[in-house]
């Protein structure tokens, strides 16, 4: 039942094969969506080599770059856009980062750069890429973003994340009032720990990744294609009365008092 044949989807934070963005494309081009894939484009073009080679089996039918911190390369990828496809249906936010002298120790320890950098990369980005998708989304859609328990509670060594997954779930909010009339839904799906790339900034990482193994209702974490699922469904016709919220896909451990 689960069909998104005739869907274009873009999806944003792929970094390797570990990652959550990585998932969520997977499960989507078994579903049936025609994707295209976005990089973060550094000076030797080390990562879009590596994304190009990881998406490959998924046929993308574009593969471009985007780097969020620069608006005049928003507007660059949505241009690449237009001139491949009519309308987006489908946008997956995939994008987080804090320096890792801000993901450990104590919070109030947070520098204006880092605290700036982090709310702009992890949360700005949704307002903007979803601004740009705007227009494109002429038949509906979905967009989907992650975010995780920290934005709601207070998580050792998350710091300043959270502080961005925070106002990243008012976003979602926000944005979910605005494009509700054009029949665009916006949702966030809080996944648990996973071992990835961005994770392993955080200190003590694998700590709380086996806490949640010992404390979950399911006694173990979830995995990349869990939350793709997730995804899928949330970009599907069956979802279509979905949206605003956040889903939590962590095993049940956000219910624990623990």
């Amino acid at each position: 039942m689960l069909d998104l044949t005739g869907k274009n989807a873009l999806v944003t934070g792929i970094a390797n094969n570990r990652s959550i963005a990585w998932g969520i494309a997977q499960q989507l081009h078994k579903a049936g969506a025609n994707l295209g894939i976005t990089y973060l484009p550094d000076e030797k073009g080390r990562q879009e080599k590596k994304v190009r080679e990881l998406v490959e089996p998924l046929n993308p039918s574009l593969f471009v770059p985007c780097n969020v911190q620069d608006d005049a390369q928003i507007q660059g990828t949505f241009d690449a856009i237009r001139q491949t496809w009519d309308k987006i249906d489908i946008l997956i936010h995939c994008l987080a980062f804090a320096g890792k002298d801000e993901l450990t120790g104590d919070f109030s320890n947070t520098s204006r750069e880092g605290f700036t950098r982090a709310l702009d990369i992890s949360s700005y980005s949704l307002v903007s890429l979803a601004a740009a998708a705007k227009p494109l989304m002429t038949q509906g859609g979905s967009i989907v973003t992650l975010t995780y328990l920290g934005g709601v509670r207070v998580i050792p060594n998350y710091n300043v994340m959270g502080i961005a997954k925070a106002a990243l779930e008012m976003n979602v909010r926000y944005l979910a009032a605005e494009l509700g009339p054009q029949n665009v839904r916006v949702n966030g799906i809080s996944a648990g720990p996973i071992r990835t790339l961005a994770s392993s900034a955080v200190g003590g990482i694998l700590d709380m990744i086996h806490h949640v193994e010992e404390m979950a209702p399911l006694r173990r974490t979830v995995t990349q294609t869990e939350v793709g699922n997730t995804a899928a469904f949330l970009c599907s016709d069956l979802s279509s009365g979905i949206t605003g919220q956040i889903i939590y896909v962590d095993s049940g451990y956000c219910i624990m008092g623990m």
